[in-house]
This record gives structure tokens, sequence and C-alpha cells, in this order.
């Protein structure tokens, strides 16, 4: 079972990474968090949570990453651009965290869609493996990029999963 408390703080901790990952104009990071905000959002949705915020701050929630994203196009543009100019699709450094990342925000599809077939937000134990196996792949890209916030959020991240995957 999820509690609501753990998809709150998992909407302000992405939006939070993806001011890093614009700060750090990290393409994965960016990818990853923006199709996780959603995810989120629905699943306090699942937990009837979502209606209970008042409808001022779930307008202003709803559109958060892509203000973020409008606010650096507009003050920093060229800053923008250079997250994606520059990218060596061929890197395999860049291709491991980039699934990594993608399988990270596949484990919530698994996960929502797990969920809608009950009809309630569940954490099934699919989601813990995907997590466990996308963690060490991030892990890998973190200590390439030299990121600390990725390396401790991940290993930290990693400890969980596999506490969970046990019981």
């Amino acid at each position: 079972v999820s509690p609501t408390l753990f998809w709150i703080f998992r909407l302000c901790g992405s939006f939070l990474f993806l001011i890093y990952g614009l700060l750090r104009k990290d393409p994965v990071i960016l990818l990853g968090e923006t199709l996780s905000f959603y995810i989120y959002i629905r699943n306090l949705q699942l937990k009837k949570f979502w209606t209970k915020i008042p409808l001022a701050w779930r307008v202003i929630i709803t559109p958060l990453p892509f203000i973020l994203y409008l606010v650096m196009i507009i003050t920093t543009p060229d800053s923008f651009q250079d997250i994606f100019k520059n990218l060596n699709y061929t890197d395999s450094v860049l291709v491991i965290g980039g699934v990594g990342q993608l399988l990270l925000n596949l484990r919530y599809l698994y996960q929502w869609y797990y969920s809608e077939q009950a009809n309630e937000s569940l954490l099934p134990l699919g989601f813990w493996l995907i997590s466990a196996v996308a963690s060490v792949m991030v892990v890998y890209y973190g200590f390439n990029r030299l990121d600390p916030v990725l390396l401790t959020a991940q290993s930290m991240g990693f400890v969980a999963y596999l506490r969970n995957i046990y019981l």
C-alpha cells in the first residue's frame, strides 16, 4: 500500500529535482522528472487526495514543469538549447543513464497500470524490482557525471528498494 504522504513528498521532490536538472542542464533528469511529476499527481488522484488540495493550488501545481521550462527559455534561451544541442546519443554512459531514468519512470507507469486495475494506489513487487535495476543504472550515470546528488539519491533509494523486495 502506498501512503498519501509518499506521493506528496515524491511530487515535491520531483519539482526540486526538475530545478536541479535545469541547473545541471541534464536531459536525463529533465525527461524523467517531468514524466514522474504527472504520475505522482495521478496517484494523489487515486488516493482521493488531489481534490482535497484547493483548486487554486492544483492550477498552480499542474503546469509547474512547463512553467520552469518556459522561465528558462525566456531568461536564458541559449542555456536551454545547450541541454539538447551537444548530446552524444552514442555515449554509453548517457544511454545507460537515460535507460535507467526511463525505467525509473516506467516503474510508475507499471505501478499506475497496476493501481488502475485495483482501483487504488498500490506498490507491487515488480515496482521495487524495476526500481533496483534502474537505480544501479542511474548510479553508474551519476558516478560518471560526478553528480553527488544523483549518487546520493539513487544509492539511498537502492537500499530502500532492496528492503521492500525483501519484505
